[in-house]
């Protein structure tokens, strides 16, 4: 098993952090939220910000990068409220 973490990481391939795991699974939660309630009160702002922070972890490369973009769509979201 160690040899085939090797060669994934020789490949540029890495498994994410726990922490990167747990921040894209909490701004997913908190972006379906936002989606569902931007939906059914019509706040198009609110819906594609809930949009934004279920899928930006997709496209990020660092733990830093998530968290950091993560409250920064969250203050968002509190500035439309």
């Amino acid at each position: 098993m160690n040899d085939t973490l090797l060669e994934l990481q020789a490949l540029g391939l890495e498994l994410p952090s726990p922490a990167y795991i747990f921040g894209a699974i909490v701004f997913g939660l908190i972006g379906l939220v936002a989606w569902r309630l931007g939906r059914k009160q019509g706040n198009r702002r609110q819906l594609w910000l809930g949009v934004a922070l279920m899928l930006y972890p997709y496209l990020v490369p660092g733990t830093v990068w998530l968290y950091a973009i993560g409250l920064a769509l969250c203050g968002g979201l509190w500035l439309s409220r």
